[in-house]
């Protein structure tokens, strides 16, 4: 009888696990989705925005900036707050803000209205950032953590991908405000979903101490660097990089003293697979966020391509790798991840290198060439590199690593847009993009595509550094 109860209960345990483990890459896969196709959908409607405040480029800038500078000022500090209160308490309240703040979004009636509300949406972000991956690989073990992570990379990039072409079918036949309402009922079946079914809580740094200062030195030089960039080649923002880096400095020396700091330096001092695999990412996203934009730029200027049709096209890119990150994240369970994503590093160059290629007589089926291989390339890269950084920390450092990572693709889109915004500077300079200055156009994005290329290739070297994970 004790050995049919053992066994009975065991049965119930493993049900539970399995039930958790769905429940898990469910909601972490919808809230993956939700947060980049927000911030990619909304600058597809800018110009209606800007038309119906009546805003200038700078302010209409801020409402696309002040959401990524919000969610990166945050990421770090929730990710550290998740890991000591609860990751799953934290996820929730970042899906709240996150839903109540699109809802404000969406019946806002100024400029500055709007703005406040894309900040409030940009913290509640930064917690489902640092926390989503880190529930994701606090639940599933070490042989199937690849498998999850894939199809949670996938919902990223989809998000990241459908966003303008979505955005626009919704703005062009319900109004720029539903792009914001969109967001809300799927924000409540996140929070239901997690409050019914997410069993248990994870906090394996219980009882430690919050860094509050650190956190405050952090975020606001990271700020000064990615406000930076935005200003650049004005001499503002060369002395606000350097303002940033020197913060970051100054921030090193703090936590480095601290019993408990805000950002565990020993990982970075100590941990060659940690360090690469987010400088990997950093590089990768620098060097294809930008892509799409300057594609979609090209489909709609050069060949004359409608919105729709244009999305059409780039949505290629995005169907590959949805189908194939769950594949690559697998792979990486059985093979080393340095060797999957390198392999996939090394595609996304070959991708970008085929668009240096880009003229006025370019077919169609070219550059849907290039979009698909550069599909294969995100998916190989993405799932294992994620995979290897939440493997290279211990289970405490979970919500951090997340963090971390959210960090690296936050910074990384605001580069890649900067190198995108620099080059425009430089060879159209600030005014409408018009047919004289198409030539011109066609020279910026080739210029655009082979340092993008550069970037990767140089990436395929920090990938291979990064060592064994397992």
């Amino acid at each position: 009888m004790p050995d049919l109860l053992k066994v009975s209960n065991e049965g119930r345990m493993s049900t539970n696990n399995a039930v958790s483990k769905r429940t898990a890459l469910l909601i972490a896969t919808l809230s993956s989705f939700l947060t980049p196709f927000m911030s990619s959908s909304v600058n597809i409607a800018l110009p209606t925005i800007a038309s119906e405040f009546a805003m200038n480029a700078v302010v209409l800038s801020w409402v696309a900036t002040s959401y990524l500078l919000a969610a990166a000022m945050f990421l770090i500090p929730f990710g550290r707050i998740a890991d000591i209160y609860g990751r799953k308490r934290i996820f929730v309240y970042g899906i709240l803000i996150y839903t109540v703040s699109s809802l404000l979004s969406a019946i806002s009636t100024s400029a500055i209205m709007l703005i406040s509300f894309r900040i409030l949406q940009g913290i509640g972000s930064a917690m489902i950032f640092g926390t989503g991956v880190a529930i994701l690989t606090s639940v599933f073990p070490l042989g199937e953590r690849g498998k999850a992570l894939g199809i949670n990379v996938a919902a990223v990039y989809l998000g990241l991908s459908l966003g303008p072409f979505l955005g626009g079918f919704l703005t062009q036949h319900f109004g720029w405000r539903s792009i914001f309402l969109a967001n809300v009922p799927l924000g409540l079946i996140i929070i239901a979903f997690t409050f019914w079914k997410l069993k248990g809580e994870w906090a394996e740094a219980k009882g430690e101490r919050f860094d509050l200062i650190g956190s405050v030195i952090y975020s606001l030089a990271l700020v000064a660097i990615m406000y930076g960039f935005s200003l650049l080649p004005a001499m503002w923002g060369a002395w606000l990089i350097l303002i940033g880096a020197l913060g970051i400095l100054a921030f090193i020396k703090w936590e480095m003293k601290r019993e408990y700091p805000i950002f565990e330096i020993n990982l970075f001092k100590n941990n060659t697979v940690f360090v690469f695999s987010n400088l990997a990412a950093l590089i990768n996203y620098s060097a294809t966020f930008a892509v799409t934009f300057l594609l979609s730029l090209y489909l709609q200027y050069i060949k004359e391509l409608s919105p729709q049709n244009a999305g059409l096209i780039l949505l290629s890119q995005p169907i590959v790798q949805a189908v194939f990150s769950p594949f690559a994240g697998r792979l990486s369970d059985r093979i080393e991840p340095r060797i999957v994503a390198s392999v996939g590093m090394a595609l996304t160059v070959l991708g970008l290198f085929l668009f240096t290629f880009l003229n006025t007589n370019t077919s169609p089926g070219f550059i849907i060439t290039g979009l698909i291989i550069l599909g294969f390339g995100f998916a190989f890269f993405s799932s294992p590199n994620t995979n290897a950084v939440m493997s290279s920390v211990e289970n405490r450092f979970y919500g951090l690593a997340s963090a971390m990572l959210g960090t690296m693709r936050l910074t990384g889109q605001m580069l890649s847009m900067g190198i995108a915004m620099l080059i425009f500077a430089v060879y159209i300079g600030r005014v409408q993009i018009t047919p004289e200055y198409y030539p011109l156009f066609l020279t910026s994005a080739k210029i655009a595509f082979i340092i993008f290329a550069s970037l990767c290739f140089g990436g395929i070297f920090a990938s291979l550094a990064r060592g064994k994970v397992f």
